[in-house]
């Protein structure tokens, strides 16, 4: 375990503190998993930018060919258009809007 001096705004250590005392932690140990959960959201925008780097479009379409090409679930439709709701969830007496083709089939018809 190593030691580290750190300077914090009086108005921030306030509410560090508030926090802390909140979940039944000491200051320190707040402080280190606030540490490690902003470590671990960095490393895992470098390991999925690296996992994006090594993808490939032809194999994932070549995958992506094999799955049965099936309704979606309950809940699981796609919005018609970017920035619509997915509306699979909302009561029944709303009016549902028809389904599009599934992007697969859109590809397909594109050749």
């Amino acid at each position: 375990m190593s030691t580290l001096s750190l300077r914090l705004p009086e108005s921030l250590h306030r509410k560090i503190r508030e926090l802390a005392e909140r979940d039944d932690v000491s200051i320190n140990q707040f402080i280190s998993m606030a540490v490690a959960e902003k470590t671990a959201a960095l490393l895992t925008i470098d390991y999925l930018a690296e996992r994006g780097r090594r993808g490939s479009a032809a194999l994932f379409d070549r995958v992506l060919a094999s799955v049965p090409d099936v309704a979606p679930m309950p809940g699981d439709e796609l919005p018609l258009s970017k920035g619509q709701a997915n509306t699979a969830l909302q009561p029944t007496s709303r009016a549902r809007k028809p389904r599009t083709k599934s992007r697969r089939r859109q590809r397909a018809a594109r050749g």
